[in-house]
Parts: structure tokens; sequence; C-alpha cells
């Protein structure tokens, strides 16, 4: 009897192996042949898995969003009595990708960032992970401010939480550093600086 696949397993395999490669060479450095080596499959696997280099990057990107998403969300289910303000903060450091267990991570999230600029359908996909970033920080804002301009800190907050994943990556500022200013920013918005 034929060996049964789960399609949805096979590309996400597919998918991990285009974020190795991206890590180590990034996205220009993924060919189909390498990630069919990478992902221990037959080229004709990961064509069966999609038509298209694109469509591959594009299920890439949507596979590292959701396990972005997914780390955020446990981290602010970890503790359900925490506040509005502590589950912020808990977010914006989950997805500013400071920390070394994230920097691989980080790293193939920057590809994709830079192959979206002339990337319509990767774009595409970018903008919804940062709608939704921003959609979640404008109700925790809300939450814990009641400020009447939260969209406006929520968008100057994603802002700076991928500025800071960048200056870490390229050696401008330690990872320490990154989190200092993240921090000091939030307590502005809180209005506790003088505190």
């Amino acid at each position: 009897m034929p060996k049964q696949v789960d399609h949805e397993s096979r590309r996400r395999q597919i998918a991990d192996a285009v974020c190795h490669l991206a890590d180590e060479h990034g996205l220009e450095g993924v060919t189909l042949r390498d990630v069919a080596a990478r992902a221990e499959v037959s080229m004709g696997a990961v064509q069966r898995c999609f038509r298209t280099k694109e469509e591959m990057l594009v299920f890439a990107l949507g596979h590292i969003g959701a396990r972005i998403s997914a780390r955020v969300a446990a981290r602010l289910t970890e503790s359900p009595a925490q506040s509005a303000r502590s589950a912020l903060g808990h977010a914006t450091t989950e997805i500013s990708l400071l920390r070394p267990e994230h920097r691989a991570e980080a790293r193939v999230w920057l590809a994709f960032v830079a192959q979206a600029a002339v990337s319509p359908p990767l774009a595409e996909i970018l903008r919804g992970n940062y709608a939704d970033l921003h959609g979640l920080f404008t109700r925790l804002i809300t939450e814990a401010t009641g400020s009447p301009h939260a969209e406006r800190e929520a968008r100057t907050l994603l802002a700076l939480t991928d500025g800071l994943t960048t200056h870490v990556l390229i050696g401008h500022l330690s990872p320490d550093t990154a989190l200092d200013t993240l921090d000091s920013h939030l307590t502005r918005l809180w209005g506790d600086e003088a505190a």
C-alpha cells in the first residue's frame, strides 16, 4: 500500500527548510533544489506542494508569522491575571525578536520584509500581520491608559519594535540596550517616567 503523505505537514516541513536557508543565505539563496535537499524531500515533492517559488515563499512567510503570533498568544495567556500594561510589555518583547533564541527568526523575518518591497504577495501578508499586531497593541494601550491616541501610539510602538530588531541584528545596539529602549518607551507611554 502506498505511503500516505500529510500535505499540510509536508508544506510546513518545506517552509521550515525555506526559513533555515533564508537564515543562512538570505532569500536570494533559497532555491527549490536547496529547499528539497534541506527538507529531505524530492524536487517533485516540493513542486507538488508549491507551483512556484513565490508561492512557496508566501507560505513560508505565513508559517513564520503564525509561529511568532502563537508565541505571543502563549505568552499572553501564561498569566491570565496580568494587567494590560504587563501584557503589552510581554507582547512587545516577543514581537521585537531581541532575545538570542529568536535571532534566526529575526533574520528570516527581515529577509522577508526586504523581499516584500518588490513582491506584492509577500507585502500583502506582511500588511495583514502588521494590521493584526496594530490591533492588539491598540487594544492593550486602550485598556491600560484609556488614551484617545491609542491607535497612533500602537503604530509608534510597532515601528519601534521593528526598528530595534534591525538595530540589534546589524550590531548597532546590544539586546540589553534595545530592551532598555523599549522599556523606557513603555514607561513614557504609561506616563510613569517621573516615578
